[in-house]
C-alpha cells in the first residue's frame, strides 16, 4: 500500500515517499535539550523549537513496483529521488 513517511530514512530504505526532517536532525536537537535539563535547567524554561528544514524524498523503485506514476512537478520538487 502506497504510504507517505514523516522521516527521509525511510523512503530510503523503501518507502514510497518521505516528507519531514532526518531522524540525525532530531536527535541531535533533543540531545542539546537533554543536556540542558541535566545541567539544572527547568524543562519549562527551555523554548520550544520548530523544525525548519525538510525534505522531500521520492523512492522512484517503489513507486515502479506499485505500478504508480509520480508526477513530473513533483519529482522537480523533490530534495532526493531514489531511482
Amino acid at each position: 500500500m502506497p504510504a507517505i513517511f514523516e522521516w527521509p530514512e525511510l523512503a530510503e530504505m523503501g518507502g514510497l515517499i518521505s516528507y519531514g526532517r532526518r531522524l540525525s536532525s532530531s536527535y541531535r536537537k533533543l540531545s542539546r535539550q537533554l543536556v540542558k535539563v541535566l545541567n539544572g535547567v527547568n524543562p519549562g524554561d527551555i523554548p520550544i523549537e520548530q523544525p525548519t528544514n525538510f525534505e522531500l524524498v521520492i523512492n522512484l523503485k517503489t513507486a515502479k513496483a506499485l505500478g504508480l506514476t509520480i508526477p513530473q512537478s513533483l519529482l522537480a520538487r523533490a530534495n532526493e529521488v531514489i531511482e
